[in-house]
């Protein structure tokens, strides 16, 4: 069943926490989505991934590239669908829990902590997500920066 994620952003910048989430879900084999509701957010994270470490890099592609989307393990998007069959999605800035949630093992919902319209969007979504039925699990950083998982 998909597990649904809310990662509760507080003194952290998307760009810092989304890499090693993202390699940690290619270690365990499976492809990415990250979803966001603006190209111009995209495509930084496009330009961020090649770059935000000096020894290596995330292999990714976006949405344009429409003839290699399948190929990519993770796919930057501002679409519905799944071209990649990825295995987990992350919908940032307010992006929408895709009609086929289902499908995924894992939906990741990172929100601005520091934004009320995100984190209220972020309870309407925990809150439609367990009527669903699907397990949530809400992380929220320690006074060290780790992410520890609340109830």
């Amino acid at each position: 069943m998909t597990e649904f994620f809310f990662y509760h952003l507080e003194k952290q910048r998307l760009e810092t926490v989304l890499p090693p989430l993202l390699e940690k879900s290619l270690e365990r084999g499976w492809r990415a989505i990250v979803q966001g509701s603006s190209e111009e957010r995209i495509e930084a994270l496009d330009a961020h991934l090649w770059t935000y470490r000096d020894d290596g890099f995330l292999p990714h592609g976006t949405w344009r590239e429409a003839d290699t989307a399948h190929r990519q393990p993770v796919l930057l998007t501002v679409e519905a669908g799944n071209p990649n069959a990825a295995k987990v999605r992350f919908l940032i800035e307010g992006a929408p829990v895709p009609a086929d949630a289902a499908a995924y093992e894992r939906i990741v919902l990172l929100f601005d902590g520091d934004d009320e319209a995100a984190v209220s969007s972020a309870r309407i979504q925990w809150q439609a997500a367990k009527e669903r039925g699907f397990p949530v699990f809400y992380w929220r950083p320690d006074a060290a920066g780790r992410w520890v998982r609340r109830e």
